[in-house]
């Protein structure tokens, strides 16, 4: 197993770690941090799972054969 599905475990930790944003400050366009935090974590979680997938892609761990 590669250490580059670690990444995939950041999603994980930042989203179930709830006392961290657990609060209303800062504003961010009028979103309550807490709300806009959780949002953030979309399209991140969207960039690291492409990451880890060119990542194996290109070292060959995955294949696209019938």
């Amino acid at each position: 197993m590669s250490p580059i599905w670690l990444l995939l475990i950041l999603p994980y930790i930042g989203l179930l770690w709830v006392p961290f944003y657990n609060h209303a400050d800062p504003e961010f366009l009028g979103f309550p941090f807490f709300y806009w935090y959780q949002l953030a974590w979309v399209p991140i979680t969207s960039l690291l799972l492409f990451f880890v997938y060119r990542s194996l892609q290109r070292g060959g761990r995955i294949s696209h054969e019938d």
